[in-house]
């Protein structure tokens, strides 16, 4: 069982910055995939940014050059440095990871995320 933590969260003004981590209780270096998603109130939870295990890296096109997802696996931590933020990225915002080799998936409890004037 691991359990994923958020922090970092808060409000902002629109062009602002903040940064995520997600600290897991547990080792992340045999996480095959680890995610930061988010939602808000009437809609699905959406994929924000992804990494492998391999440090390969994806975003949803609507954060592509302005959110950088990166993970230490010696502090078993994930990030999300948020740049340019703007009113439509508010959210509460979820670290996911998920292991292969246990078929094993874990959410963290969220954190918000609020961009406004």
């Amino acid at each position: 069982q691991v359990q994923l933590v958020e922090s970092g969260g808060g409000s902002v003004q629109p062009g602002g910055s903040l940064r995520l981590s997600c600290a897991a209780s547990g080792s992340i270096s045999s996480a095959n995939f680890m995610g930061w998603y988010r939602q808000t109130p009437g809609n699905e939870r959406e994929l924000v940014a992804g990494i492998t295990r391999g440090g390969t890296t994806n975003y949803a096109d609507s954060v592509k050059g302005r959110f950088t997802i990166s993970r230490d696996n010696a502090k078993n931590t994930v990030y999300l440095q948020m740049n340019s933020l703007k009113a439509e990225d508010t959210a509460v915002y979820y670290c996911y990871a998920r292991f292969s080799m246990t078929n094993s998936n874990y959410w963290g409890q969220g954190t918000q995320v609020t961009v406004s004037s």
